[in-house]
């Protein structure tokens, strides 16, 4: 039983440590943090000393930890009063809903491609069209996957922008060509297109140029099928036609997008994901290997 002169010199740091279910490595990585900083610190011996209030601000603690939320924002949660701090924890799970999601189908790509039924499960048909000559104008960036999505849809709306001001009509499609491999780790350039009728003009990093008349392999994906890792599987079903009939890749692997994200439904047809190829020549097996490598990590 805690004494009154007990209660007037606080909890030992045991005594907190058991009523708070909180160890003394805990307690002492919550101090340095500011998270949770004893009472009083003796500055003879440094005994520390905590009030029995604080308890339930280091139950809270130990509670978000288990979450693994991360100590910074543990400090934001408790800085708000406790309508506030259920509104931010509300946030923070539903992003850590997402992200598991995320984590799953990355998960199931990769056991798929072990157990090689990656093409079952998700079955595209591969088409092969002819392009004809377009006017593009474009924006290029280096990117990594972290901000490949907020960076490239960036562009497009200020090449989208550029060619109305300047009386342009843009055919409604938007292209994005990776010209190297891009991953969370390693950035590489990815450029791009908007496809436009008219008279336009460069402006600072808007380029114009004409993309070659072309033959393309290609499968339609969804808009749910657009999202890493799933869109993966419509990269490896254009690469193994391709690879399959001994072709030659003409150019950068490429998604086009033909509608607006957030006008169609995640059912609904939303982009090819297409490869330029040589149909004339077989493909050399090197230059063919290096491409199927550096499309693994396009998105």
């Amino acid at each position: 039983m805690t004494t009154e002169r007990g209660r007037d010199q606080g909890l030992t740091i045991g005594e907190f440590g058991r009523r708070s279910g909180l160890s003394h490595k805990a307690l002492r990585l919550y101090e340095l943090s500011g998270l949770l900083p004893p009472d009083s610190v003796d500055p003879v011996t440094g005994y520390r000393r905590y009030r029995v209030e604080q308890l339930e601000r280091a139950r809270r603690i130990g509670l978000l930890r288990r979450l693994d939320m991360p100590l910074a924002t543990i400090a934001e949660v408790l800085a708000d009063d406790d309508d506030q701090a259920v509104r931010r924890l509300d946030r923070w799970w539903s992003e850590q809903e997402a992200l598991m999601c995320r984590r799953r189908d990355t998960f199931e790509y990769l056991r798929a491609r072990l157990l090689g039924t990656d093409g079952r499960r998700h079955p595209y048909q591969v088409r092969v069209r002819e392009v004809s000559e377009t006017k593009v104008a474009t924006i290029r960036r280096e990117v990594d996957q972290t901000d490949l999505v907020l960076t490239m849809t960036g562009c497009a709306e200020r090449i989208h922008t550029r060619l109305r001001e300047v009386g342009a009509e843009p055919t409604g499609e938007t292209w994005w060509l990776y010209h190297g491999f891009v991953t969370p780790d390693s950035r590489s350039p990815v450029e791009v297109c908007v496809p436009y009728r008219g008279m336009a003009e460069p402006s600072d990093d808007i380029v114009l140029r004409i993309e070659p008349a072309h033959t393309e392999a290609y499968v339609t994906v969804t808009r749910d099928q657009c999202a890493f890792p799933q869109i993966m599987a419509a990269y490896d079903a254009v690469e193994g036609w391709v690879y399959a009939g001994d072709l030659r890749p003409a150019g950068a692997a490429r998604e086009i997008y033909f509608a607006a994200y957030d006008a169609i439904t995640g059912t609904d047809p939303f982009a090819h994901v297409a490869q330029p190829i040589d149909p004339s020549g077989a493909s050399d097996g090197q230059n063919l290997a290096e491409t199927r490598r550096e499309r693994r990590g396009v998105r």
